[in-house]
């Protein structure tokens, strides 16, 4: 089993990744970063010899409804609503390249 990771050690990552975090912060982070670590560990430990690896630990089943064709917006009607609009599309200001 690894040490269990210290207070000062969340302080060390906190600044090497530029945070300032707080002491209860600090207190919080390291309880659970402790909790993910002997996680980790116990995962670890666990015999997979025989287990077929997969990329996802259920079955996936797709959700999605199915298209169905039904009336919506006019478009006339909502490029009417727009602030600008040209040849039948939204009109927006470039932004890349070109000054305005």
């Amino acid at each position: 089993m690894s040490p269990s990771l210290r207070r000062e050690d969340v302080a060390h990552v906190a600044k090497l990744a530029r945070l300032t975090l707080s002491d209860d912060e600090l207190d919080q982070f390291t309880q659970q970063l402790s909790q993910v670590l002997e996680h980790a560990n116990d995962m670890s430990s666990l015999d997979l010899e025989n287990v077929v690896p997969t990329t996802h630990p259920f079955g996936l089943v797709n959700v999605v409804r199915d298209d169905v064709v039904r009336p919506s917006l006019d478009r006339d009607e909502v490029l009417a609503m727009a602030p600008d609009s040209e040849d039948g599309r939204f009109a927006v200001p470039r932004i890349i390249g070109e000054a305005p």
